[in-house]
């Protein structure tokens, strides 16, 4: 692999959970009276955690990094050892899609959020989801 130190230690101190955005959105959510659970697993036969999770009402919300899950809008493709980058971002996106079908299969609806996208106008789209779904299990 040709990474250099600093991009290999830069990369690494990359957050996984508990982002600015992830925070971000749980207030907005929090703001709107909802409340939910973090970082859980939908549905414990599928090795997925969702960033916030409904579960009464079986909404999954995911919080995507531009780069990792290459953003349309915003996605950068690496110049160097771009070749292992492409794979990684496009298995990312691969998963994601399973990610979706699985547990719509279970019955869960799904909420993916850019980290890029106002947390307010997201938590909106959440909520929505949110009321929806607890308009079919009431």
């Amino acid at each position: 692999m040709d990474t250099t130190a600093a991009v290999s230690a830069r990369m690494s101190r990359q957050r996984s959970r508990d982002t600015g955005t992830e925070i971000a959105l749980r207030k907005a959510l929090h703001a709107l009276g909802l409340r939910y659970r973090v970082h859980q697993r939908p549905v414990r036969t599928v090795r997925r955690e969702a960033d916030v999770v409904f579960t009464r009402v079986k909404v999954a919300v995911f919080v995507d990094g531009c780069f990792w899950h290459g953003c349309p809008e915003h996605a950068t493709w690496p110049k160097r050892n771009a070749d292992f980058w492409r794979d990684k971002i496009e298995g990312n996106r691969r998963r994601d899609r399973d990610t979706d079908v699985r547990l719509g299969e279970q019955g869960w609806a799904v909420v993916r959020v850019w980290e890029h996208e106002d947390p307010l106008v997201a938590a909106g789209r959440v909520r929505d989801v949110v009321l929806a779904q607890r308009s079919e299990v009431d």
